[in-house]
């Protein structure tokens, strides 16, 4: 029997470059009930979310925390942006 449909690989839109990328490519960022913005690991914490890519220049705190701002409505705290693993072994 024939799949249903093809592989499908979700993209998401880096909210510093505006670049689209597999969604398994970026980091999540999530703003919490309480209104802080905290990296998500998993994917799957409630709130809402934006992506980031791996480029070095979309982790520039500079260019990140507007982009950050416009997207989640929140101030991006210090020390979010910093990868929980390390991805260029990856």
């Amino acid at each position: 029997m024939p799949k249903r449909r093809p592989d499908h690989i979700p993209t998401r839109t880096c909210a510093v470059c505006r670049t689209a990328r597999p969604k398994r490519e970026m980091d999540r960022l999530v703003r919490s009930q309480d209104g802080l913005v905290h990296h998500d690991p998993t994917g799957r914490l409630a709130g809402r979310g934006t992506y980031i890519c791996h480029e070095p220049a979309c982790r520039e705190p500079e260019r990140a925390a507007p982009a950050v701002k416009r997207a989640l409505g929140a101030e991006l705290a210090p020390g979010t942006l910093e990868p929980e693993v390390n991805h260029a072994a990856t």
